[in-house]
């Protein structure tokens, strides 16, 4: 029966021969691409079982080429029901002999045909970038929709939000759908994502199908890796199945100019040294390059050399390292601490002593938004520092510099608190009232007062205390047995200060 494409597409494929089985097809298609593949099947009662089965050989045919697992293909099957039903996700099989037989224990839904659910769970599925089971990041991602074409819903919106986060959307319809729905939800070109085909001849498409997979998820990386002064190595994914040969020239990079390997006899960089070329086969998937120059800006070209085929040639910069590679930055400054805090002082210390490397070191420190900045020098053989007349309860910023004997400088930053002036309570004054009953009077008036804290002994080890806001200088107490201790402390902000004690 005839094929109803939407129009003719003659797909012309760079690294792909055409082949209709595992055995049959080279190794150009095996290690061809990277990317996620998730296939939206029409499982719903409006298919025949007949219909299916061949649906879900088609697919089996379609995927059978491609390596599968972590740098290759992984592939996620949705079907479409009443409920959508995640048959398995991208990281269930990293191989073909799973895929194939999860694909053989398919079973079809039947029910209602709930294209739009099955499109939201897709989304998910194709949008999960870097998490377990869903699509990894910075590779391309495929939805495949096989419909019969029937009834298939609201699906433009949720169709144009895919594309719009970078999915390209391939259909493939078996059935007398609606033409307009289904060119509006691919990805363009329409003619190339779009196939109206009979069931019964659905295999026909199979090539043009893979080939247009392949144009989105075709890896075509030419890698440098190990590099060194002298050396680097090549790696590419083999696209020649074994014939033909790849012909690698590379060079120096022109300064100033855009000629690379192969442009002339001599090198794209100074024009002293010849551009080299060397081959290798055509089974082939890297070469080592020797004899570079030190510190130097390569650029390669590999072009797969075949008969019949026209291949585009890759192309990649490197640098070789230099003899002498600049060596890491010691850490002349990693720590500085403030201690000994006290109402106008505070200890800051550093580290690590390097006086080898260290000059002298400079200490720089202002009261917070609104201090003056003062700063000292101390020798390369001291690690600490006492700060002197400061304001007391003070936030302070210290900078700790570094400066080295080759000019450099390292600086580290920390924050240091002084401690609150506690002024002690002067003058407490006991007086007999009655049976056991003691007057209190003292005097304390000191700013940032926040009150007076009482105690006193009640006999047989027991003790009662009394807080007493900052404007009261004299209170009562009762129940003072015969030679009890009575004390009064000055209560601030951050702690007591120094009280006075009486016996009764």
């Amino acid at each position: 029966m005839e094929v109803r494409k939407v129009l003719a597409c003659v797909l012309f494929s760079v690294f792909l021969w055409s082949g209709d089985a595992q055995d049959s097809v080279p190794d150009s298609v095996l290690n061809c691409c990277e990317g996620d593949v998730l296939f939206l099947l029409d499982s719903s009662g409006s298919v025949a079982s007949y219909e299916f089965f061949r649906m879900v050989n088609f697919l089996s045919e379609l995927v059978l080429p491609f390596s599968l697992g972590l740098d290759q293909v992984k592939v996620g099957l949705l079907q479409v029901g009443t409920e959508p039903h995640l048959e398995f996700g991208f990281d269930t099989y990293n191989s073909q002999q799973g895929l194939q037989e999860a694909l053989k224990r398919t079973r079809q839904l039947k029910g209602d045909t709930n294209t739009v659910d099955a499109l939201l769970m897709a989304r998910d599925q194709v949008l999960k970038q870097g998490v377990p089971g869903g699509a990894r990041p910075d590779l391309p991602r495929v939805l495949v929709w096989l419909t019969d074409g029937v009834d298939p819903g609201a699906v433009q919106e949720p169709m144009a939000r895919l594309r719009d986060e970078g999915v390209a959307v391939l259909v493939v319809s078996t059935g007398h759908g609606n033409y307009q729905v289904l060119r509006d939800v691919v990805s363009p070109p329409a003619e190339e994502h779009l196939f109206f085909v009979d069931i019964d001849d659905i295999s026909i498409i199979t090539e043009d199908l893979r080939n247009a997979i392949i144009e989105i998820i075709r890896a075509e990386r030419l890698q440098v890796k190990s590099v060194t002064t002298t050396t680097a190595m090549l790696e590419w994914r083999p696209v020649l199945a074994g014939t033909g040969y790849y012909d690698i020239q590379f060079g120096p990079v022109r300064t100033g100019g855009n000629e690379g390997p192969g442009g002339s006899g001599t090198s794209p960089g100074t024009g002293l040294e010849p551009f080299k070329r060397i081959t290798r086969p055509g089974d082939a998937s890297s070469a080592h390059l020797i004899g570079l120059r030190p510190d130097t800006t390569y650029q390669v070209t590999l072009t797969p050399k075949a008969n019949l085929d026209f291949l585009n040639s890759l192309s990649a910069t490197f640098t070789t390292e230099p003899v002498n590679p600049p060596q890491p930055e010691v850490q002349t400054l990693s720590t500085v601490t403030v201690s000994d805090s006290t109402t106008n002082s505070v200890r800051v210390s550093w580290g690590p002593l390097q006086p080898h490397l260290i000059q002298d070191y400079q200490i720089e420190y202002s009261a917070l938004h609104t201090g003056q900045l003062r700063v000292i020098k101390v020798s390369n053989r001291q690690n600490s520092t006492v700060l002197t007349n400061l304001y007391p309860d003070t936030q302070y910023l210290v900078t700790v510099s570094a400066k080295h004997f080759s000019g450099k400088e390292r600086a580290m930053s920390v924050k240091a608190c002084t401690q609150e002036v506690l002024p002690a309570l002067s003058d407490l004054q006991l007086t007999a009232v009655g049976n056991e009953s003691v007057q209190l009077r003292w005097k304390g008036s000191a700013d940032g007062l926040r009150g007076y804290w009482v105690t006193w002994e009640r006999g047989h080890s027991q003790r009662s205390t009394l807080y007493l806001p900052p404007n009261l200088l004299s209170t009562t107490l009762t129940h003072v047995p015969h030679s009890a201790r009575v004390c009064v402390s000055p209560v601030y902000r951050t702690a007591r200060g120094e009280g006075l004690c009486c016996t009764a």
